[in-house]
């Protein structure tokens, strides 16, 4: 029997490492538990992932199962192999968790709950209670999935746990502890505002919009994502446009880059001083919903829906729905900067709260489990 629980940290994507690092650091702080952190691999660039680590309060991964890409059943059972044998200590350097995290809704997220569960493991899901209400998004059903798989749900909005006590999820389950990326924003604005990486492209402060655009409902269809490049570029004409192109985007997207600034994938604080200058962003992307809604910064959200509703009801983000056309409208709808309180309990300290919901898990969990 181990002095100290187990608690091993499941992250597939970009996003993930920001949701656990408050986390991670808190509960390191606190010193109670072992921990691990697994990397499947899902989204996987050497120069990003080392600039992450050497970014956010995360060590390097104790495990990298270098899943890869593919599509969602390969990408979900690739990972699902792997941290059975993980969790079953068939790599040698685990002795059995108590608890297993997963953040956010990838197919890594829904790979590492299932794995755990099978093997009667508890789960604690970071960002739980997220509906688009849309079924054709794949990470609806790993969010979905997701929650009904756990015993911890770490909620951040008021909405979310309104939608999992609607679907029936016990209320002693749910902990709203407020919006653990948020923390790694706040932790990060400073340095990523000094850092002042417009300059590097020769822009001006609110001067350009900046976009990120990703999910296949717009890059898997190429007529709508050429309306929307075409969009872009009459935007260019008043606003310089700036775009961190997903590889995936790459791929497909023929872009005239005399008229929008394409970019690679960016670190996290040079994407995140681009985003405090902004004069706008379009996007695709949940998270960068959410880090808009806190900088003040107008966000329009090129999706049908959104799981993220506070961010629409705070003011901040407009939804156009999937309709390259209204792009072209951003100009004029661009304001000044907002001055608004964040929503509740998106203060930098959801990571605290989360490490001592986690903490009282624990001790509540029998001691078989641990």
């Amino acid at each position: 029997m181990p002095a100290r629980p187990l608690v091993v940290h499941v992250v597939g994507a970009r996003p993930n490492y920001m949701k656990v690092a408050p986390v991670y650091a808190e509960l390191e702080r606190r010193g109670d538990v072992e921990q691990r952190l697994v990397h499947t691999g899902q989204h996987y660039d050497a120069l990003l992932n080392d600039v992450f680590f050497a970014e956010l309060p995360l060590p390097r991964p104790h495990v990298e199962l270098e899943v890869g890409s593919g599509s969602h059943a390969y990408q979900t059972g690739q990972a699902l192999i792997g941290l059975e044998a993980v969790f079953e200590d068939a790599l040698g350097d685990f002795y059995r968790p108590a608890l297993v995290v997963v953040a956010g809704d990838v197919n890594s997220t829904l790979a590492g709950a299932l794995a755990a569960v099978k093997l009667g493991v508890p789960v604690c899901h970071i960002e739980s209670g997220l509906r688009s209400f849309d079924w054709s998004m794949p990470e609806e059903h790993n969010r979905r999935l997701t929650d009904h798989l756990s015993t911890l749900l770490l909620t951040h909005s008021e909405s979310a746990n309104e939608n999992l006590a609607r679907e029936g999820i016990a209320q002693e389950r749910v902990r709203f502890v407020g919006n653990t990326m948020i923390d790694t924003l706040l932790a990060s604005v400073d340095a990523a505002r000094e850092a002042a990486a417009w300059r590097d492209y020769g822009l001006e402060p609110q001067q350009y919009v900046l976009v990120t655009l990703h999910r296949p409902a717009l890059v898997d269809r190429p007529e709508l994502l050429t309306r929307t490049l075409l969009a872009l570029q009459d935007v260019a004409r008043e606003l310089p446009v700036v775009f961190p192109m997903h590889p995936r985007t790459r791929n497909v997207a023929l872009v005239d880059e005399e008229k929008i600034i394409v970019t690679p994938p960016l670190p996290y604080r040079t994407f995140l001083s681009l985003q405090t200058a902004a004069a706008a962003v379009l996007t695709d992307s949940g998270g960068i919903q959410e880090e808009t809604t806190v900088l003040g910064v107008p966000c329009f959200t090129l999706r049908d829906n959104t799981e993220r509703p506070v961010t629409v009801t705070h003011g901040t983000n407009v939804v156009l729905g999937l309709d390259p056309d209204a792009i072209r409208t951003i100009p004029a709808r661009v304001s000044q900067r907002m001055e608004l309180d964040p929503p509740p309990l998106w203060d930098g300290h959801a990571g605290e709260r989360a490490a001592e919901a986690i903490e009282r898990i624990l001790l509540d969990l029998p001691a078989a489990a641990l």
